[in-house]
């Protein structure tokens, strides 16, 4: 359970981070091309998307690694 909760930690800081950065690169995009700061509704469902896609990957990766590591742990006989 601690495992899941620190790559569950760990995915959405990195997930959180990666969306606002996309969703920031496409306002000034769109600023660049309109002269407005208009947020539509598609940079926010883009964002949203973004960070699931990316909570899901993270979330996945840290978890095997978190468990790998404490498995290596158990095996030499630290933990």
């Amino acid at each position: 359970m601690r495992t899941n909760l620190k790559a569950c930690g760990q995915a959405l800081t990195t997930a959180l981070v990666n969306a606002v950065l996309a969703v920031a690169l496409m306002v000034v995009a769109e600023f660049a091309f309109t002269g407005s700061f208009s947020i539509a509704t598609p940079y926010i469902i883009a964002g949203l998307l973004i960070g699931l896609v990316i909570f899901t990957a993270q979330f996945w990766r840290q978890r095997h690694l978190c468990r790998r590591c404490r498995h290596a742990d158990e095996h030499n006989g630290t933990a």
